[in-house]
């Protein structure tokens, strides 16, 4: 029996500044046990950054696709979130080369995520679609690690780019008032924004009311 698990998870689903990455991994589950791989959030950025090399080290394949905001707001005209994620994750499955996949479910019916991933693949894969699976598969601790580790560095990249504007999720009052600044001094929001967030069209609507009471 082969030794090999495989696993797709994703970082960044929520925010409304950045990308949304989906990572899968092929590696010996012997290898991932040993490395100790857990769910990406239950680490220090440090270690998941040391857990990236490691698991480079020992994966038969890594795939990585890269969501960019505006392809997720162009994607979002037609689609749902997690309409999204089963193209994505689908897409990474082919690639993956896998007989079976463990994925960690967007939908609250897992196994209609997995079904749907598998109705679009190029062939005959299980898929085992669980929520937390993160936390129960270690293919999939480390697709999230990997995931996890690609998304931090874009959003350094951004940082460095436009200023440092928190976590990017609607929820930190930080990012919202990075943004309501931007779009103060800027007159639109930065390209990294998701603009089909309800957060984004909020301070877009803002703005609008503002510039109609200057005149």
């Amino acid at each position: 029996m082969s030794d090999i698990q495989c696993g797709v998870d994703e970082a960044g689903r929520g925010p409304v500044i950045g990308p949304m990455v989906v990572a899968g991994v092929s590696a010996p589950l012997s290898a991932l046990l040993e490395i100790g791989v857990r769910d990406s959030k239950k680490l220090t950025p440090a270690r998941r950054r040391a857990m990236r090399a490691q698991i480079e080290s020992v994966a038969e394949k890594i795939v990585v696709k890269v969501l960019q905001p505006w392809e997720i707001d162009g994607m979002r005209e037609r689609m749902t979130m997690n309409e999204i994620e089963v193209v994505v994750f689908a897409e990474v499955v082919d690639e993956l080369g896998c007989e079976e996949v463990y994925v960690d479910s967007a939908d609250t019916v897992e196994e209609r995520f997995g079904r749907e991933i598998e109705a679009l693949l190029s062939r005959k894969v299980r898929v085992v679609a669980e929520h937390r699976a993160d936390e129960k598969y270690p293919a999939v601790s480390a697709a999230s690690i990997i995931a996890k580790v690609v998304r931090d560095e874009l959003i350094e990249g951004i940082k460095r780019e436009i200023g440092d504007f928190g976590s990017g999720y609607p929820a930190d009052p930080r990012t919202v008032e990075f943004l309501r600044r931007y779009c103060r001094e800027h007159g639109e929001l930065p390209r990294y924004v998701r603009r089909s967030w309800e957060t984004a069209k909020r301070i877009l609507g803002e703005r609008g009311q503002r510039s109609l009471s200057e005149f």
